[in-house]
């Protein structure tokens, strides 16, 4: 019999993660949502439990290292371990059509160290935090998402802080897996495209269903599966 798997996912209670936790609670993984309203998550918890799901509800602010370790602690006491961890919760704080009000000369300083420690610090603050107890079972699927603005293949300007953000998140994903090597641990990042959430906006091309796809693949590789990359519907591209 085949042994149930748990995961995490941050920024769980809206948008792409919420619907990463719907598709993983589907598959029959324990799926803890992390949100940093509670009362917000367990609203976001509410809507699965009517689909028939089992959700959990952690309280989890990845700009906090109390929060993010009592929010691993909680999901352990709850599951037992940490199979999965899906760093989502981000923010785009420059909202400009054309991405000026975040240009080069413009964007406010205090802006890039927040988008920073959101996008960047957040993700890395999850992963020390679950990669030990992954390192002691052997097994672990960590799926960051980023963004192809962040991709440095086809950067271009506007949006500096998040581009910046996204982009160091990246290298991220590269040094985490290169650090723990070939195995059953595997550290991939995903671009969900223009998704319609409250971050994609109403003319977004891609549903939310869409924008999961790929990091839900991610988070059930088998052990032969890739790590160290970067993926868009469900296909490696370039960095």
């Amino acid at each position: 019999m085949a042994e149930t798997r748990t995961a995490l996912v941050t920024g769980g209670n809206r948008g792409i993660g919420l619907e990463i936790a719907r598709q993983l609670a589907r598959q029959g993984i324990l799926t803890a949502i992390g949100s940093r309203d509670i009362t917000k998550g367990e609203e976001a918890a509410a809507q699965l439990i009517a689909e028939g799901l089992e959700p959990a509800v952690v309280e989890l602010d990845v700009t906090s290292a109390d929060s993010v370790r009592d929010a691993v602690d909680k999901t352990r006491h709850l599951f037992g371990r940490i199979d999965i961890l899906v760093n989502n919760a981000g923010i785009l704080l420059e909202r400009s059509r054309d991405g000026t009000a975040g240009n080069v000369v413009q964007v406010p300083i205090d802006k890039v160290f927040e988008c920073f420690d959101v996008n960047t610090v957040g993700p890395l603050r999850l992963i020390q935090a679950v990669l030990p107890g992954m390192l002691d079972e052997g097994y672990g699927r960590i799926v960051n998402l980023s963004s192809g603005l962040g991709q440095l293949s086809e950067m271009s300007g506007g949006h500096t802080a998040y581009r910046l953000s996204k982009a160091a998140l990246n290298a991220l994903t590269r040094t985490t897996a290169a650090d723990i090597g070939q195995g059953n641990i595997k550290v991939n990042t995903m671009c969900p495209g223009w998704v319609q959430t409250d971050m994609g906006g109403e003319d977004a091309t891609r549903s939310v269903s869409e924008g999961a796809e790929t990091a839900v693949w991610l988070a059930n590789l088998a052990e032969d599966g890739p790590t160290g990359g970067f993926f868009r519907d469900k296909k490696q591209i370039a960095w």
